[in-house]
């Protein structure tokens, strides 16, 4: 699944076992109100940063491996001035509408509240999170002028690692491999699928780079000169424990868990990638071969001993449906990958953290597809009740199957009030057939498979399943393959992926 503003962002709450000694600012008591006054940096102290991003960016360049080929531009920017880019990034960026999809497919999963709005919630929380950034379309680091100055050099390491990237192999491109609009026809449908969760693993990356960068210079000088991550692998593990601490971070405290972790992957499971591949086959693979070779799933980024080993990746085959879903009143809505990944999450949300992590690494492949109800009107084109969608899931055993049958269909009181099973109408112990506000629910475990269809009606559900089933044959499934970018030249012939791509074209570092 995807969740994605063309900007390389760094998170407070990535960077958190960094900052557990942020300043609190100042506060004014007057009467009963308490007002925060924020610090700013002065001019002086701004230039003076200014004046160290040439010798950070030759510091990242060697640390990295990937050359220097122009000097970066720089400027710093008010919490004003951002929260104004921010806003427009949101109104124009053309991932907008797609974001805007992508959260009325996550609410029909169950995965968010019906009644929480996205595009609110992540202007507040990159508000307070934003730590610097580095936009690939200008070139240009952005510093923040309400960051104490101490804080400031690790982020501008983290920062220029992106310059360094985005001059090896062009971000505005290398990032952005997804197809573009609603696949209209089944090739469409599978080029959808095999591209899907490219992006999430592409900004996993960006990401897991820049904060080995981050980890070295502090490092370099914080006493340990001479040292890397490498070296002192424990300050990894460090970073990837705290990220996430949301003792002061009132509107991350807040966030959905599913917000919560596609927010900080790129961060954590990036970073432990990077780390894996940097100490089994060093800089020059973990940076530049990485680069030019990157992984396409958060399968390859969970698992990074299976990318160093070329693994295959499961990727799950979609038939043409487009005639049944036409005949029944329906107009393609999205399509993608349930990823390894979107599993983890969804099985920690609806059944707890070890159940997740016991699932997860049994996942064989998952699709998804949803439909939009053509004669459903505007106001109700903005609900899940519009919807309808079909997800077929493989796992490596019986077992893991039946676990996450079962903690889907108890998930199903929560999410639909009124909610009845219709047991005459299931034709075997293998399915479990709902009625719900939104439409039947038909539920099927056979074998390693899980097939889910929420507001199909029963039998065209049924019909959806043979068909996706009946593509998927017995043998291996194909691997997720991209194009290759080779450094010297161009580009050569998940459902929570679409958030992580929106904000890494942004460029933002995440950090507290």
């Amino acid at each position: 699944m995807r969740l994605g503003l063309g900007l390389a962002v760094v998170m407070l709450s990535a960077v958190g076992a960094w900052a557990q000694d942020k300043p609190t600012p100042p506060q004014l008591q007057s009467g009963q109100t308490t007002i925060t006054v924020e610090t700013l940096l002065t001019k002086a102290e701004q230039k003076a940063l200014l004046g160290d991003v040439d010798e950070i960016f030759r510091f990242a360049s060697k640390d990295t491996g990937l050359a220097i080929k122009h000097p970066v531009k720089k400027v710093f920017e008010s919490r004003e001035q951002v929260s104004t880019m921010l806003r427009k990034k949101f109104d124009e960026d053309k991932s907008n509408q797609r974001m805007e999809r992508d959260e009325l497919v996550l609410k029909k999963f169950g995965l968010i509240d019906r009644d929480f709005h996205m595009k609110p919630f992540l202007l507040s929380l990159l508000t307070e999170q934003i730590a610097g950034f580095y936009d690939n379309k200008t070139g240009t680091v952005h510093l923040l002028d309400w960051v104490p100055a101490d804080q400031q050099k690790p982020v501008m390491a983290h920062e220029l690692t992106h310059a360094l990237q985005d001059q090896r192999v062009g971000l505005t491109k290398w990032e952005e491999q997804e197809q573009e609009g609603v696949a209209k026809n089944a090739g469409e449908d599978n080029k959808h699928i095999q591209t899907d969760e490219s992006d999430t693993a592409r900004q996993a990356v960006l990401e897991g780079q820049a904060m080995v960068s981050f980890a070295d210079y502090y490092l370099e000088t914080n006493g340990f000169a001479g040292k890397t991550l490498k070296d002192m692998p424990q300050l990894g593990d460090k970073l990837r424990a705290g990220a996430g601490d949301e003792s002061d971070s009132p509107v991350m405290a807040r966030a959905p868990l599913l917000l919560q972790q596609a927010l900080l992957f790129p961060y954590t499971e990036g970073l432990g990638f990077e780390q894996v591949v940097l100490t089994k086959a060093g800089t020059e693979r973990a940076f530049a071969g990485v680069l030019d070779n990157p992984p396409n799933s958060s399968f390859e980024i969970m698992h990074p001993d299976k990318y160093l080993a070329h693994a295959p990746v499961p990727v799950m085959l979609m038939p043409d449906i487009h005639p049944m879903l036409t005949a029944a009143g329906y107009e393609p809505y999205d399509i993608g990958v349930m990823g390894e990944l979107d599993v983890r999450i969804t099985a920690e949300l609806f059944g707890g953290r070890p159940l997740a992590e016991a699932l997860a690494p049994n996942w064989d492949g998952g699709v998804y597809y949803a439909a939009q109800r053509k004669s459903a009107s505007p106001a109700e084109k903005a609900t899940t009740a519009s919807l309808a969608l079909l997800y077929s899931s493989r796992w490596k055993n019986e077992d893991s199957a039946r676990s996450f049958f079962t903690v889907f269909e108890e998930e199903l009181p929560r999410q639909y009030d009124g909610l009845v099973r219709r047991k005459k109408d299931e034709v075997d112990d293998t399915e479990r057939v709902y009625s719900t506000r939104e439409g039947d629910v038909l539920l099927t475990l056979k074998d390693d498979s899980v097939w889910v269809s929420e507001g199909f009606e029963v039998s065209l559900a049924r019909q959806l399943r043979d068909a996706v089933d009946g593509v998927q044959g017995s043998g291996p499934l194909r691997t997720a393959e991209l194009e290759r970018r080779d450094s010297r030249d161009e580009i050569r012939g998940e459902l929570v992926g679409g958030l992580m791509g929106w904000l890494g074209s942004l460029g933002v570092v995440l950090g507290r």
